[in-house]
């Protein structure tokens, strides 16, 4: 961990927005998806939230550039459980979708804590779900196509995001709480040591906030060998 990647990372966690997020309603094809995860780590999301699609979620990692490392993915069986999920958390809710209702994007307030919902690549946002968004956001188009790809979409859309947001001076102030801030910190220094720990269901060991390294890593690991050695 050099001190200009341990700089980088608190940079990036510094302007992390917590109440700023996507839900995927099925999309199914692993390169949107992937996209979709790059965009929101480029535009300072924190969490992204997918709904299986049948076959499963599945990141297609050339397409993420790593990225899934940096985003925090919560998957949910149902649409309602997504949904309902979010508006437990004050989200209000804009789905990309053509309708009667549908405003353009950059009408839309992304300083409220909210969520921007994206359809699959056939039938959209399903008409459940866009029954419950709270508003239809549309891209407007001026050629003879009549809509983007998903992950183009996404991006646009959260452009405007990031645009209204460092105009409210929201990317200011670190907006993570301190549990998320010092989880993520953890996560991100250290990635092999996470893995080892989620595997085995440990939890995760102190470290240093100034290098990024662990305080005791030999007393860790002995500790830790001790313990599977008396389960």
């Amino acid at each position: 961990m050099t001190p200009e990647r341990l700089a980088r990372i608190k940079q990036t966690l510094n302007t992390r927005q917590p109440d700023l997020s996507v839900l995927t309603d099925q999309v199914h094809k692993p390169r949107n998806l992937s996209a979709i995860i790059r965009s929101c780590d480029a535009f300072g999301l924190a969490n992204m939230h997918v709904v299986w699609p049948k076959e499963g979620f599945r990141a297609f990692r050339k397409t993420a550039g790593g990225s899934y490392n940096w985003v925090t993915t919560h998957t949910h069986r149902t649409m309602d459980d997504a949904i309902d999920t979010l508006r437990k958390q004050g989200h209000k809710l804009y789905a990309a979708q053509l309708s009667d209702r549908a405003i353009d994007f950059r009408e839309a307030d992304f300083t409220v804590p909210c969520t921007v919902i994206l359809g699959n690549e056939v039938d959209g946002v399903s008409a459940d779900a866009a029954d419950q968004a709270d508003e239809h956001i549309v891209i407007p188009m001026m050629g003879m196509v009549e809509s983007l790809n998903v992950s183009a979409a996404c991006a646009i859309i959260l452009t405007e995001a990031q645009r209204q947001r460092q105009l409210a001076g929201m990317f200011d102030q670190r907006r993570l709480s301190d549990d998320e801030y010092n989880r993520l910190l953890f996560c991100w220094c250290q990635p092999t040591v996470k893995r080892y720990c989620d595997d085995r269901k440990l939890p995760y060991p102190p470290i240093d906030p100034e290098t990024g390294e662990l305080i005791d890593g030999v007393g860790w690991m002995q500790e830790v060998r001790k313990l599977r050695a008396n389960p």
